[in-house]
């Protein structure tokens, strides 16, 4: 895959239990190079998140992909996930920046406008997520911020459908779930097309 291309990242459906997620997870793993892995947790027990944190994340960690937890500094730490994911760019960005940053990752969704997304780049994030039902509008959102910004944009594809689109427009990475997860030929198989649009996408001149 060119070096230009973006990259594939994960997410996982919010998650009380992970028996039996595990065989998915391990299937789209095996369709090629992910570079990251979203764990979405279903409850509030840090102890139970903990838990399941611990039992993915290794999985995912022997295949190279950094693996962040979704809203909690503490159980990312904890569990020895790879960095963070936080909801918008208020105080709970400011205060994981400053408990993880430069050793783990930082990363923040839920970036509705502009302004939005531009304070989070200014805390210091790793990547800013980007998502929007309406494809145009999030096409032209991941376009406006890689023309401007350095700091690397994932856009989340509703479809396999739109994982083109999104590369195109300059995501650095493009975050697919229900639809790796939901595809009727399985997760191996919808993670292996997303894989083969993102490097034929990232050939073209």
């Amino acid at each position: 895959m060119s070096e230009d291309a973006a990259r594939l990242y994960l997410a996982t459906p919010p998650l009380a239990e992970a028996r039996d997620f595990l065989p998915a997870l391990t299937a789209a793993l095996s369709a090629g190079e992910i570079a990251s892995l979203l764990i979405r947790l279903a409850g509030d027990d840090p102890r139970k998140n903990e838990d399941i944190v611990r039992a993915l994340a290794p999985v995912a960690q022997d295949r190279g992909v950094a693996v962040l937890v979704e809203d909690s500094v503490t159980v990312a730490m904890r569990a020895r996930a790879d960095g963070a994911h936080i909801a918008g760019a208020g105080d709970a960005l400011v205060d994981a920046a400053k408990k993880l940053s430069p050793k783990y990752i930082v990363g923040a969704g839920d970036l509705p406008t502009r302004d939005d997304a531009m304070r989070a780049g200014e805390i210091g994030v790793d990547y800013v997520l980007f998502d929007n039902d309406d494809r145009d509008a999030l096409v032209e959102r991941v376009g406006w911020w890689a023309e401007l910004f350095n700091t690397p944009c994932v856009a989340r594809a509703a479809t396999l459908a739109d994982v083109a689109p999104l590369a195109k427009a300059g995501a650095d990475f493009v975050m697919l779930d229900d639809a790796v997860w939901a595809d009727p030929r399985g997760p191996a198989a919808a993670a292996a097309e997303a894989l083969a649009i993102l490097a034929e996408e990232g050939a073209r001149p």
